[in-house]
């Protein structure tokens, strides 16, 4: 199903007869396959004015991040999930071709697994030269903030999908236990796209892949839909990477080493994330309660 088809059909999502009536064949049950941590009793998430809630789960199984000219590959999977909803204020964004999508707050997922994932082996060519006894560098992704500015319907356009704030947790035996790459304060910013990226010299524009989309109405009758992205490649290389904090057994006394080794700062249009093999479900509903209990029976 087309990008502009999954609009079409999402904008009808207060009509649940309308929804079904526009998908051929009989009710399959819906895609809802690993949304066990959305937090559901959340407060915003209970909020009787929310227009829509839903539950994502996003899963990257392949991809890598360049800061400067250091490549990591995931090497294992990145799993982001979270709660969203649509609040009164009815927020949309509006694409080249005049349509418009819902931008979506999120909530973050129950039990502090919001992201997900393991820690990255860097290895930086040199750096046994720069920082002696350092052969190679592990790097944990943690979150930095909230996600922001969901948009599940930028699918195919030249637009973020999401803002993903992170800082890279480094752990070596000489870094201490406060090292980072970014901060609460500075984070690195992932705006990906699976459209074209814009980003400043030397970077030039890459596209990402919008994958498959399906849309399943609930099998049990439910307003509910499940909504599945899969195989898409999400892209931003317009990004900047901030100085490392805290780094040493005495914190901050490997700052300039590590910014040396990483070549750090480094700026918009020196870096870039893929995405690959990104495998997303989407749970979305005008209701909590009807969005609960159709987890609950599925």
């Amino acid at each position: 199903m087309s990008a502009s088809r999954l609009k079409s059909v999402l904008a009808m999502i207060a009509t649940a007869a309308a929804v079904v009536a526009l998908t051929p064949g009989p009710a399959q049950a819906a895609a809802y396959d690993g949304l066990e941590n959305c937090p559901l009793t959340a407060a915003t998430m209970k909020d009787p004015t929310n227009l829509q809630v839903g539950c994502v789960q996003s899963i990257t199984n392949g991809g890598s991040v360049t800061i400067g000219t250091n490549v990591v590959p995931f090497d294992s999977p990145i799993t982001v999930q979270f709660g969203v909803y649509w609040p009164a204020s009815a927020p949309t964004r509006q694409f080249p071709d005049g349509s418009e999508a819902n931008v979506y707050s999120t909530v973050p997922a129950a039990k502090g697994k919001t992201l997900v994932a393991k820690p990255l082996q860097v290895t930086i060519p040199g750096i046994a030269n720069i920082i002696p006894g350092v052969t190679s560098v592990f790097a944990q992704v943690e979150l930095a903030g909230t996600i922001s500015d969901f948009v599940p319907l930028a699918t195919g356009e030249d637009t973020p999908v999401f803002v993903l704030p992170i800082k890279l947790h480094l752990y070596n035996a000489l870094f201490g236990t406060k090292c980072y790459i970014g901060s609460d304060t500075s984070p690195i910013r992932f705006s990906p796209t699976t459209g074209t990226t814009s980003p400043p010299a030397p970077n030039q524009p890459v596209t990402g892949d919008s994958g498959n989309i399906t849309i399943e109405p609930d099998a049990n009758g439910y307003q509910t839909l499940g909504v599945g992205f899969t195989g898409a490649t999400l892209v931003d290389n317009a990004y900047a990477v901030p100085k490392a904090n805290g780094c040493g057994l005495i914190p901050g006394t490997l700052d300039a080493l590590i910014n040396l080794a990483f070549g750090l700062p480094s700026a918009a249009g020196k870096n870039a994330v893929v995405f690959s093999r990104n495998n997303t479900t989407f749970a979305l509903s005008p209701s909590l309660d009807d969005l609960t209990q159709a987890l609950a029976a599925s």
